[in-house]
């Protein structure tokens, strides 16, 4: 998916809702666990009833490699039937992959043409070399880890390095790379504050903001300081939305919540 198209997507819904599928067997409703694919019968029912609302998907694949081949099952047949059935949303592999050249290469492939994924989430720390390879494929994007939501970023995140904290360095260094114009950043919706330097970097870059909802993040905060000319705006919700419910109706549940979130969008994007 090129940039304009999902910009085109977030235009037509009035939505920048990206919905996490950290779907986990021990929270999914008891009833489905009669069902041959548990996991991908819940994250069925939550696109079917949710992606009028969403632009985006994002599994965070850690749910389904803890289940081995038929975690890795689930998670493919969950990406086949969002390509099959929603080509216009786009998809996100929350993998934070990262290593050198020849490793990086090989995660590129699998999530890009093995899975066909959009985007994968990826770690900076090894540098340019482990980050590239990602970048090479057309019409793909990797989304940096810049400032993450977790309270563990203040540990090395915002140190100073040579009188500038380490995330702008990430931000300022990275788009020196190839392709980088394939790249996209996560941003804590619980850091709301440094979005305005953020922009300062990076205006043009499309952000990943997790962290609205059962983490605390406020998505007006969100929007005050990071909306740019195009959105430039992905709001990951995961948690709020996808457990809304622990009953029968977990899915109407789940788009209550989403309809809730595009609502405040819709109104934020209709005030500019």
């Amino acid at each position: 998916m090129t940039t304009q198209q999902l910009v085109s997507e977030i235009q037509r819904k009035k939505s920048f809702l990206c919905i996490g599928l950290d779907s986990d067997i021990n929270k999914i409703p008891k009833y489905l666990l009669k069902e041959e694919d548990p996991i991908f019968s819940f994250n069925k029912a939550i696109i079917d009833a949710t992606h009028h609302l969403a632009v985006a998907y994002k599994p965070n694949t850690a749910f389904y490699e803890a289940s081995g081949l038929a975690g890795w099952r689930s998670l493919q047949k969950t990406i086949e039937y969002l390509n099959a059935h929603h080509p216009e949303v786009f998809t996100i592999a929350d993998a934070k992959r990262g290593d050198i050249g020849n490793t990086s290469s090989m995660y590129a492939k699998a999530f890009f043409e093995n899975l066909g994924f959009d985007s994968v989430t990826v770690a900076p720390y090894m540098g340019k070399d482990s980050v590239e390879p990602f970048l090479e494929f057309n019409d793909k994007h990797t989304i940096l880890l810049a400032l993450t939501s977790n309270p563990g970023a203040f540990d090395f995140q915002t140190k100073l390095i040579d009188d500038l904290e380490l995330y702008k360095s990430v931000l300022e260094t990275s788009k020196r790379w190839k392709n980088a114009q394939n790249l996209m950043y996560v941003v804590g919706a619980t850091k709301a504050s440094f979005l305005a330097d953020i922009r300062e970097i990076i205006p043009s870059s499309f952000l990943l903001v997790p962290g609205v909802g059962a983490q605390g993040g406020s998505l007006k905060e969100v929007c005050k300081y990071g909306l740019n000319d195009t959105v430039g705006l992905l709001i990951n919700a995961s948690r709020s939305i996808i457990y809304a419910s622990e009953g029968n109706d977990f899915a109407s549940a789940a788009a209550s919540q989403a309809a809730e979130l595009q609502f405040e969008m819709e109104q934020i994007l209709n005030a500019r």
